[in-house]
């Protein structure tokens, strides 16, 4: 943090916030409402979407290279509003690509793929160095609650557009499609805009270079990497992400189509019903920030207890939807959806209080590269379970010809997901904020990286 600048207070840091809620604007439309249109109103396998998304999140791995870049400048801002501003444009590009699938299905996928590999570009370069900005503009005392409050907002970004754009989209067109999209990416980029101006500072201050910030120690990247995999805390935390956001990411997009399918909604509707359920993950969310004291010292094992308690109550939500399809519309698809959501956003904000007790646990100056594996393992589960659930659903359609018994099938098996997420959070060691692991701290620095590794 720059000597020449204060520490951001709660008004500065839901500044930032709204960057995050900006962002899942914008993500919110890709992931649900297009991936609605393309398996519903054009009849497309279900696995065309998935594969974008995936794509998507398969470019996250660039994550630390962008974050490189703006180590290398010195400055958050300019990558920040730059990944805003090709997010904004991906979204529009795949909005348009959607509409143009109606008619022209080849050329429309080949700027499908284009438009999605923007959002993914924008989505890892604003969102990497918006939380750089975070942790070199917040005080320790404040950095958890602070997490907690700009991932609260960005679920609200999620909640508030896909209501509102669930009114504009109906009756549905592909032009209103491609305007409602252009509506919110304007917005976005605006409110971005204001959100970071004057945050950071200006680029012209006559710093002496003594006090300009260093560079990180010279230690390789490799090794960084295989050091932090060598503690045992941060390993199994990686595979409980990666397996309960394998689970997470597998019902993302499915839920619309299966509510349009099977329950015959429209476009509007089923968008909608998103919004019910990223209301339900905002409620939830706010509900165990509250409960367990997110960021405080002391409560790493209630965390751990709310984690579990979350992954077994949206396996048993999943497990519900299985059961929705069978019985029909005298289910109460609403209330499932939102007790889904509300599961969710309970184990989620655990999770990220748990992030912040276990990110200092370990060898002393790799917070970076734990975090960064983390969010690289949340990537990859995410995107690979969006692209899963989505084959799974076509490939048991195919197999058990009903579509009603495709979606029962895989909704069961994200459940069992979530329930073995749960034995794997149970077996995460608990470490209040301030420990440190001094077992790890021994762990041999180029210790090899390969599964063997990954014992528990």
């Amino acid at each position: 943090m720059s000597a020449a600048m204060p520490p951001l207070g709660w008004l500065g840091i839901l500044r930032l916030g709204l960057v995050q809620t900006a962002l899942g604007a914008i993500v919110v439309m890709t992931t649900s409402t297009l991936n609605r249109v393309m398996v519903v109103e054009l009849t497309l396998p279900a696995m065309l979407p998935g594969a974008l998304v995936a794509w998507h999140y398969a470019l996250q791995f660039l994550r630390p290279r962008l974050g490189h870049g703006s180590d290398v400048g010195g400055r958050r801002t300019p990558w920040i509003l730059g990944g805003m501003a090709v997010l904004a444009t991906g979204g529009v590009v795949a909005a348009m690509a959607t509409a143009w699938m109606s008619t022209e299905l080849s050329a429309g996928i080949a700027l499908a793929v284009l438009g999605f590999f923007l959002i993914g570009i924008g989505v890892g370069a604003a969102g990497t160095n918006l939380l750089v900005l975070l942790a070199k503009r917040v005080d320790d005392r404040r950095r958890a609650p602070a997490a907690t409050i700009v991932w609260v907002m960005m679920i609200a970004g999620f909640a508030v557009t896909a209501g509102v754009a669930g009114h504009l989209l109906d009756p549905y067109s592909p032009s209103r499609l491609v305007a409602v999209t252009s509506g919110v990416s304007v917005i976005a980029m605006a409110v971005t805009l204001l959100a970071v101006w004057g945050v950071e500072g200006r680029a012209g201050p006559p710093l002496p270079v003594a006090e300009r910030q260093a560079p990180a120690p010279k230690t390789p990247f490799r090794v960084a990497l295989q050091q932090v995999w060598a503690e045992s805390a941060a390993r199994r935390f990686t595979i409980f992400i990666f397996v309960s956001m394998l689970a997470y990411g597998a019902q993302d997009l499915i839920l619309e189509p299966f509510a349009g399918a099977i329950f015959g909604m429209t476009p509007g509707e089923s968008t909608k019903l998103s919004g019910v359920q990223h209301g339900g993950v905002l409620a939830g969310m706010i509900f165990i920030a509250i409960a367990a004291g997110v960021g405080r010292g002391g409560r790493a094992s209630i965390l751990r207890r709310w984690i579990i308690a979350g992954c077994i109550a949206s396996g048993l939500a999943l497990l519900g939807l299985a059961v929705a399809g069978l019985v029909g519309d005298s289910w109460p698809l609403k209330a499932s959806v939102f007790f889904l959501g509300l599961a969710n956003g309970a184990y989620a904000i655990a999770a990220i209080g748990s992030m912040m007790a276990l990110v200092t646990a370990g060898r002393k100056s790799r917070e970076g590269v734990r975090m960064g594996m983390w969010g690289a393992a949340q990537a990859v589960a995410f995107g690979s379970g969006g692209f899963l659930g989505t084959v799974a659903v076509d490939v048991a359609r195919a197999t058990l010809g009903s579509p009603l018994m495709a979606y029962a099938v895989v909704f069961a098996i994200e459940g069992l997901l979530f329930f073995v997420a749960a034995v794997l959070a149970a077996r995460i060691p608990v470490r209040e904020v301030g420990d440190t692991a001094q077992d790890d701290e021994a762990a041999e620095p180029n210790a090899s990286l390969n599964l063997e590794g990954a014992r528990a």
